[in-house]
């Protein structure tokens, strides 16, 4: 699958970073699965609270807007989780915007190769079309190094080891975006490269 490289533009020191990693997750993925290829999630370390679907409140306060108006919580935002940094995550504050969630696992060289445009506009349209990563398919030590190595930290990272958002959102491969309009309805899921991506979360900012 054809994939987009912003980071071409970056210095060369980090480049030489990245093609290591490149190097490293190369590796990973022919000593594991396909990017492409169907995988079971692997067990979440111990300790980790699962992501799980929830009986979410009928109305939410979007994050950020504390004098808005409640909105109605979609079903397909019921859903509550931990992230990487072990604060609970709860869907629900989504509501009213659109929402991407992005499917990834820390050996796919494939998602390391969007990593750098999810990194780039996510900061940008927090507000309006919240990117969310929801990472899967590995251990919690090889996610965090992901994160940190493609300067994810800014937006949220779901740790779902065993899989329950995969299922719930019948993701069987990564990479994968699933897109969800401000009405609760998933407009898109399936793969996309760096310049579609932009492109369509561009234009939920601007709908």
């Amino acid at each position: 699958m054809r994939s987009w490289h912003p980071w071409r533009r970056r210095s060369r020191v980090g480049a030489a970073r990245r093609a290591g990693t490149a190097a490293v997750l190369t590796a990973a993925l022919l000593a594991t699965v396909s990017c492409t290829g169907t995988a079971t999630p692997a067990p979440a370390a111990a300790g980790t609270a699962p992501a799980t679907a929830s009986a979410a409140p009928a109305t939410a306060t979007p994050t950020g807007s504390p004098s808005a108006a409640p909105v109605p919580v979609p079903d397909v935002l019921r859903f509550t989780g931990t992230t990487l940094t072990g604060a609970t995550f709860d869907a629900a504050q989504l509501a009213g915007r659109p929402v991407v969630l992005w499917f990834w696992a820390p050996w796919c060289a494939t998602c390391a190769s969007q990593a750098w445009t999810v990194a780039e506009i996510a900061p940008r349209y927090r507000d309006t079309v919240p990117i969310v990563g929801v990472a899967g398919l590995g251990g919690r030590k090889a996610m965090k190094e992901f994160v940190t190595e493609f300067d994810l930290a800014g937006m949220p990272q779901i740790e779902d080891g065993k899989g329950a958002l995969w299922k719930r959102f019948e993701v069987t491969e990564q990479s994968i975006f699933v897109i969800i309009d401000r009405d609760g309805t998933i407009v898109h899921r399936g793969f996309l490269d760096g310049e579609a991506l932009t492109a369509k979360v561009a234009a939920l900012a601007g709908a």
